[in-house]
């Protein structure tokens, strides 16, 4: 299985597009077991068609996807739902099944990939949900009757139905506000330190990249541009990282300031 800081995903030369537009240029970027990744760039440059073609929602014009070694393009469909099993995805929005109750949405993936009796169901989805601060009486509610911080909470306890490696994160704090936003960081930061979760995290929130993230990578033009701590894209020259990382960090701290004062 390999060791902790060892690679869990390797992209090598992506290439994806729809028509003529290339949005993914022989993209290539290791992600290392038990970090937790966060995934930045533009508004449409690509990081969330990155989440969905590592998870085989979209398909590839070239380049190799390897998970746990293993090529996921040379694979039979059996051994790939193999490997589904191993991964959860909170997509952005939540994307909860509108007539199902939360507990019902936590079920969906046992329901697909497993065969165990109703008791045991509930049991778990009560667990999943317990383990992202929801309440027993919150499991019978649809998702109309839930905030939207709720909504992000139940939809990360159905990635975790499973049991999974590895965890898919797309915009996961977007449209909260900032104090449901932090505790949703610190919500994930628990659950990758407690179950050793890898985390690939799409997000154009500075504060989750400060908080929660071990390594930030760039996206621009179709590459990753920039790799590293929140130092290493202090530091750096490209003109994007330059204008996103020191912009943000300037109105964080006049913020700060004016708070204080």
């Amino acid at each position: 299985m390999g060791e902790a800081g060892q690679p869990i995903i390797s992209v090598r030369d992506l290439v994806v597009g729809f028509g003529e537009r290339i949005v993914l240029d022989h993209l290539s970027i290791d992600v290392r077991r038990s970090e937790i990744l966060g995934f930045v760039g533009g508004s449409g440059s690509g990081k969330s068609v990155l989440m969905r073609t590592m998870i085989g929602l979209l398909p590839r014009r070239a380049g190799q996807i390897d998970v746990w070694g293993t090529d996921l393009s040379a694979v039979s469909e059996v051994e790939r739902r193999v490997l589904e099993r191993r991964w959860g995805v909170l997509f952005q929005q939540g994307a909860l099944f509108s007539s199902l109750t939360a507990k019902e949405n936590v079920q969906f993936p046992m329901r697909e990939h497993l065969n165990v009796p109703e008791p045991l169901m509930d049991t778990v989805a009560l667990t999943k949900l317990g383990m992202v601060g929801l309440k027993p009486q919150d499991a019978d509610k649809y998702p109309s009757e839930l905030s939207g911080g709720m909504t992000k909470r139940v939809a990360l306890a159905r990635a975790l139905a499973l049991d999974p490696d590895i965890l898919f994160l797309d915009e996961p704090t977007s449209g909260l506000d900032p104090i449901s936003a932090g505790e949703f960081d610190r919500l994930i930061r628990t659950l990758q330190a407690t179950l050793g979760l890898t985390v690939f995290m799409v997000t154009h929130d500075l504060a989750s990249l400060e908080t929660v993230c071990d390594r930030i990578a760039v996206l621009d033009g179709g590459k990753v541009v920039a790799l590293g701590g929140l130092d290493d894209m202090m530091r750096s020259d490209h003109p994007w990282v330059r204008a996103y990382f020191h912009a943000r960090r300037a109105r964080t701290d006049a913020t700060s300031t004016k708070r204080d004062g």
